[in-house]
């Protein structure tokens, strides 16, 4: 009785939280309908949908005049890490040089912008 817990533990008198090994599980309510299933759900998740990685024409700026470029090259250069479904280049920042630039998508901003500086694309399927 020294350490000011004897008798019952301060677990207090009956009831759940008195017996031994007693822990609700995450979400438990003490009966209550739980707060996750009184929500209504909403939307859906497409199974099919193709995450782009988007890099703008500012990030292509440093490569030298004439230099190809593509995902494994921006890659092995670390200016991104994991193309997902594709990579898409979209039209933020400008291009003073002509790059051949491969890639799944483009934005058309960024087309019109590489073909003005003297610079090719090509869509990788």
């Amino acid at each position: 009785m020294g350490s000011g817990h004897g008798k019952t533990a301060a677990r207090g008198y009956n009831g759940q939280l008195s017996r031994a090994g007693a822990r609700m599980r995450p979400g438990f309510e003490g009966g209550q309908m739980p707060l996750h299933r009184r929500l209504p759900k909403r939307g859906f998740t497409n199974i099919f949908r193709k995450e782009y990685l988007a890099i703008n024409l500012e990030k292509l700026a440093g490569f030298e005049s004439g230099a190809k470029v593509d995902p494994e090259i921006l890659k092995s250069q670390g200016i991104i890490k994991n193309v997902r479904d594709g990579l898409k280049i979209l039209g933020v920042g400008e291009l003073q040089h002509a790059l051949h630039v491969r890639a799944h998508k483009f934005s058309k901003s960024a087309a019109e912008k590489i073909q003005k500086a003297g610079g090719t694309i090509e869509v990788i399927a």
